[in-house]
């Protein structure tokens, strides 16, 4: 594989045993008991938050200036396709889910090999943490083999990134599908035995109580896309069965019926929503499930869920759903509706990017807040930057105006892995090759020919 091509130079014990200190930033920590701060230190000692206090010494501790920037929990994805990575906007006009399964899964995923998976998921992780996203669910439905699943994981673990590994079915082509529970089973003796590593183990599922049995059998939280009316039906049934609780993560979410919502809620399913894809590739109305989510008790995650079509960083899902949620309850306030959700704001969008999202991951008690004795996922904000400056509100500069190139500093279980804006240890050039050298093989076995004006995603005849 790739593994010189991504290997953090600080990513040693070396760099563990050494204290990190952030002086004097603004910290927005997503924690009541912390607390947010005007000006306050944090204290790195090892892989974990040791200290949050207004003024923090440590003589012997590296330190990262904050002043007049914002320090931030890592942001949650919590539902990424990263194999998908070298297919970035290769559908980029695409109007619906059609159009996204003839760009992805009945073409290019079917000739996959496990190379394809590993660069796939380091670019799409090394993305990740250039723009401050810390965690990612990695929805890897397409796992031909355990070796394209080994392959993933892999790619996850070179480039540094906190991950929750959820191998899948593929949706079509060839693959070993007799060996699938087997190769599960067999995948998670091999790879996943510290239940403390940055990486660890989901299964990516169709809305299947036999396929349930399978990863609750193996003690695996179970990651399924689920939206509309077909789905929806089935949940008064799983419901009765018991088949459906809090190791399932739902996806999506659009298109549910309020007797679904109540299921949902008092089953304790953990649920994520796609500010951008539901409107993008069209999933049932087209709006993604956020109101029905807070109307039912649900405090949901977001996630970009693929990159063929838009970007792949955070800052965009915060600002679509926040417009997004407001623009629908003032249709609702104007047009009489009396029941009309209030405006959501900053605050709320930035903790469903973060410690919501956690939840949603199953790692609330790592990461998601800035909490002493939680695992060290910091974000440092630049708010001196040209477009943030001056910074008169924190919350509205993170979730309402800063991007991926105000990402200055970010820290995984207390290992640096971007400094002073640039990623740490990666060797771009042999990333871009191998990105490369995928892509050809890939356009060239479905028969597409690259056009960079193109306004609809089409194979050769």
């Amino acid at each position: 594989m790739l593994n010189s091509a991504a290997q953090a130079s600080e990513n040693s014990s070396d760099a563990k045993e050494r204290a990190i200190l952030i002086k004097g930033g603004t910290i927005l920590s997503m924690d009541p008991k912390t607390g947010d701060h005007a000006q306050g230190d944090i204290l790195v000692e090892g892989n974990l938050i040791q200290a949050i206090a207004p003024q923090i010494e440590a003589a012997d501790a590296e330190i990262i200036d904050a002043a007049g920037k914002i320090v931030i929990p890592g942001f949650v994805d919590t539902h990424r396709h990263a194999w998908e990575g070298q297919l970035r906007r290769v559908n980029s006009n695409s109007a619906d889910l059609h159009d996204y399964l003839e760009g992805t899964h009945l073409s290019f995923a079917t000739k996959y090999r496990p190379e394809d998976m590993y660069i796939g998921n380091l670019l799409t992780s090394l993305g990740c943490i250039d723009a401050g996203i810390t965690t990612i669910i990695d929805n890897s439905h397409n796992s031909r083999s355990i070796d394209h699943a080994r392959a993933a994981v892999e790619a996850l673990r070179t480039s540094g990134i906190r991950a929750v590994h959820a191998p899948g079915a593929p949706l079509a082509g060839p693959w070993q599908k007799d060996s699938w529970h087997k190769d599960l089973e067999a995948l998670q003796k091999e790879q996943f035995g510290d239940a403390d590593a940055l990486v660890t183990m989901a299964m990516m599922t169709a809305p299947d109580p036999e396929q349930w049995a399978v990863g609750c059998r193996l003690g695996l939280d179970l990651v399924t896309e689920f939206f509309g009316k077909e789905m929806s039906d089935l949940l008064p049934g799983f419901g009765r069965d018991g088949v459906v609780g809090k190791d399932n993560i739902f996806n999506h979410c659009t298109g549910l019926s309020d007797e679904a919502w109540r299921i949902i809620a008092r089953s304790g399913v953990r649920v994520n929503v796609c500010p951008r894809s539901d409107a993008h590739w069209a999933l049932e109305g087209g709006f993604f499930g956020y109101q029905d989510a807070i109307d039912h008790g649900v405090r949901p995650g977001f996630s970009v869920d693929n990159e063929s079509a838009y970007s792949g960083d955070m800052f965009m899902e915060m600002r679509m759903a926040l417009y997004l949620q407001r623009s629908a309850a003032q249709a609702r306030k104007v047009s009489g509706d009396k029941a009309a959700p209030t405006p959501i704001g900053m605050r709320d969008v930035l903790r469903a990017a973060t410690i919501d999202g956690a939840r949603v991951a199953g790692l609330a008690d790592k990461t998601g807040s800035l909490t002493e004795g939680k695992a060290a996922d910091i974000v440092v904000i630049n708010a001196n930057d040209v477009n943030l400056y001056p910074s008169s509100n924190a919350l509205g500069t993170v979730a309402g105006a800063a991007e991926r190139s105000n990402v200055e500093t970010v820290i995984i279980g207390g290992i640096i892995r971007k400094r002073d804006g640039k990623l740490v240890g990666v060797d771009m050039a042999k990333v871009r090759r191998a990105t490369e050298s995928s892509r050809e093989y890939l356009f060239a076995a479905v028969g597409f020919k690259q056009d960079m004006f193109a306004e609809k995603f089409a194979l050769e005849n």
